[in-house]
């Protein structure tokens, strides 16, 4: 089971509280955890990717076992203990502003 951790707005649209745990098919990578929290929740389509070009929404970071993912290729495998359970996959609501 993978771990996620959403940011609140997203948990809100989705209707969980805390933590999602999720089933992989393959292996663990951002592509295969997002295909299926996007088919488990529906709702959250194009909130975390873009929907034609799949690619990361702008402001929203990914992170793992304290390392931004954000800019790694959607199919390189997951850090070990992220695809054990061990530790959650965070997407993060990035800051900006002046």
């Amino acid at each position: 089971m993978i771990r996620v951790v959403l940011p609140f707005h997203l948990r809100a649209l989705a209707g969980v509280a805390g933590e999602v745990l999720l089933c992989v098919k393959g292996p663990a990578t951002q592509r295969t955890v997002l295909d299926a929290l996007e088919a488990r929740f529906p709702v959250l389509r194009g909130t975390i990717r873009d929907h034609e070009t799949q690619r990361r929404r702008a402001f929203l970071r990914f992170f793992a076992c304290e390392r931004d993912l954000s800019l790694d290729l959607p199919d390189v495998p997951l850090p070990a203990a992220v695809a054990e359970g061990r530790e959650p996959f965070l997407v993060v609501g990035a800051v900006a502003g002046g």
